[in-house]
């Protein structure tokens, strides 16, 4: 079946524009700092209020089975706009430490309407090639990620509020473009009744169970590595007496992983998501491990090595989504992508208060060897053999 050439780019624009919203606040950490008066703990609580956030509205979606009962372009425009509404929210002058975290709460909650829906989307559209399309869709998010930090890099961001009304409207933009251009997929299989319990029952399935447990590993790891790039970042400025710009090669280091997902999904077309996803996890784990070695090099060798780091952490994530989705029944896979979904995004929020806990404990430099424990569950998980 042919598809309209408009599909894929708006799909893939829509997640890049939608998910702009993920680090939105810690793009502007500092000037947040001061409108609350937090202090350290601001970084993690933030990002974690997204997550969690995220883990209770991908819960609400699983549960009901939002995705795989109405039009998954409608829940897209509708989540959209009430996510830009919680970003918004940031611009509010009084703004105090509880209505900042319950903005960022409401943001994720409805991020779950926006990156799992819009892979279930591409799932309707693609019943081939479909690693390779979601490895164009999460480098989107990816690049959406990364956008708060380039913006607050540039002299538009010299004002914080720039980046809050830039990735706002721009989130607006990606829900209507979707809702108009892209409607339900030829693929799609509705679900006519609500099954409260098919989600956990897929667990059952042991090609879904392994692709999911892969998953969870890779999730340990991805987003306490985000999350905490800008502290690596510092502590190499001051051991090496650096002035690497933080927002910069932040947004530069995160947004390379965009690259590694668009060559992991036409690779996958070769030699398959297995393969792509298992050896992109070794690589990010064996980086995890030699992490502390990165500090003692010069700038240049520090800047290569993080940034292929960054490649190898992303690369697996859309790997792992569509082995979960060949997995499972057509009716069930808005349900199963987002229940996992769910449950690794639970799992990022662990590895963020952990890390956030050892900077007052270890040294800085040592941090990051901890994701290691995400790759070697998720890569022993895949190399399990089957009962």
């Amino acid at each position: 079946m042919t598809l309209k050439p408009h599909i894929l780019p708006t799909i893939i624009a829509s997640q890049f524009a939608c998910t702009s919203l993920w680090f939105a606040g810690n793009a502007i950490i500092d000037e947040l700092t001061v409108k609350t008066g937090m202090g350290n703990e601001i970084v993690a609580y933030i990002i974690s209020s997204v997550q969690f956030g995220f883990i209770t509205g991908t819960l609400v979606f699983a549960f009901l089975m939002i995705a795989d009962r109405f039009s998954p372009s409608k829940v897209f425009i509708i989540c959209a706009i009430l996510a830009a509404i919680c970003n918004s929210i940031l611009l509010y002058e009084h703004l105090t430490q509880w209505l900042l975290l319950g903005t960022r709460f409401g943001t994720g909650f409805f991020l779950a309407g926006i990156y799992p829906v819009g892979m279930k989307i591409a799932a309707d559209y693609y019943e081939k090639g479909l690693g390779k399309a979601l490895g164009l869709l999460v480098g989107a998010l990816v690049l959406g990620a990364a956008f708060p930090y380039f913006v607050n890099g540039t002299e538009w961001g010299s004002n914080y509020t720039t980046v809050i009304k830039a990735t706002s409207i721009l989130a607006v933009l990606g829900g209507f473009a979707m809702w108009i251009l892209v409607p339900n997929g030829p693929y799609r299989k509705p679900s006519t009744q609500l099954q409260l319990w098919a989600g956990p029952a897929l667990f059952k399935i042991t090609a879904f169970r392994k692709a999911a447990f892969g998953y969870f590993g890779h999730m340990w790891e991805l987003y306490a590595f985000w999350a905490f790039t800008p502290l690596a970042i510092q502590t190499f400025n001051h051991l090496n007496s650096a002035s690497l710009s933080v927002p910069l090669w932040t947004g530069i280091g995160i947004s390379l992983g965009a690259l590694s997902c668009v060559f992991g999904g036409y690779a996958s077309l070769r030699i398959g998501s297995y393969k792509v996803a298992s050896r992109a996890l070794l690589l990010s784990g064996i980086a995890c491990l030699l992490s502390p070695l990165l500090f003692k090099i010069p700038s240049f060798i520090f800047l290569i090595g993080w940034c292929l780091w960054s490649m190898a952490v992303t690369a697996d994530s859309p790997q792992f989504s569509n082995l979960v989705a060949k997995a499972i029944p057509s009716e069930l896979k808005g349900t199963g992508l987002t229940l996992v979904n769910s449950i690794g995004f639970a799992i990022s929020i662990v590895s963020i208060q952990l890390l956030s806990f050892l900077t007052d404990v270890v040294d800085p430099t040592y941090l990051f060897s901890f994701l290691a424990i995400g790759p070697i569950f998720g890569l022993l998980s895949l190399w399990k053999k089957s009962s």
